[in-house]
């Protein structure tokens, strides 16, 4: 316990591991605290991947088969007054990662995406509503699903990159919102003039955009990347 805590520490301060017997059900979410407050780990694991099966089975199926065969632990954490869920995970190199998936969000604590947010579509909002607020390594704050409120709004960067496109920007930048970040300058994006169906843009700053991608299909594809 003392070496995770180390470790977190080098990343958030004042972090600490939760005792569930010590918060209520009011703290956490109902389906959170009912996986968590189970003493018994392997029990907690199994009812974390029922969890995200209920949820994101069709859209994340490589990222819960990759837990489902490596996840170690879950547990409650809290910093900075928050509360997450921090997964302690093996990855392809046989050591242990940390990822974190935050409280599924209440109400959308982002001014520009609040007012898109209803037209999200049904699988994403599942996803941010239901299950967490974001899903990345702990360290990074990054390769993953980004928590809504540090969401990228692409109408308030500049973008070298556009100059340098083969053909014409095929996003509308003032409704364009990054929800997956590599950290490395990766985006999967959504655009909410063109969102149906999952439709989503793999934005690179230093490469040619990919336009008319599925988004869960590359969201599922770079996180089980992240693992390995």
């Amino acid at each position: 316990m003392e070496n995770k805590i180390q470790f977190l520490s080098k990343y958030r301060k004042n972090i600490s591991i939760v005792n569930m017997a010590k918060i209520n059900e009011d703290t956490v979410s109902n389906e959170w605290y009912n996986i968590l407050k189970e003493s018994d780990r392997s029990f907690r694991i199994k009812n974390t991947i029922d969890y995200w099966n209920s949820i994101s089975s069709a859209e994340l199926r490589n990222t819960i088969s990759y837990l489902t065969h490596n996840l170690v632990d879950v547990e409650l954490i809290n910093y900075e007054d928050t509360y997450s869920i921090l997964y302690t995970v093996k990855v392809g190199d046989g050591e242990i990662d940390y990822f974190e998936g935050k409280m599924p969000i209440r109400s959308v604590n982002n001014t520009e995406l609040n007012k898109f947010w209803t037209n999200t579509p049904i699988s994403i909002k599942n996803f941010y509503e239901k299950l967490h607020n974001g899903f990345y390594y702990f360290p990074s704050r990054a390769m993953g699903l980004i928590p809504l409120e540090d969401i990228t709004f692409f109408g308030d960067d500049e973008w070298g990159i556009i100059e340098e496109l083969d053909s014409p920007l095929g996003i509308k930048l003032d409704s364009t919102f990054g929800f997956f970040s590599t950290g490395m300058g990766g985006y999967v994006a959504l655009d909410y003039n063109n969102c149906g169906n999952d439709n989503a843009t793999v934005w690179f700053v230093d490469e040619q955009p990919q336009y008319n991608a599925d988004f869960w299909d590359i969201v599922d594809e770079w996180i089980v990347i992240g693992f390995e």
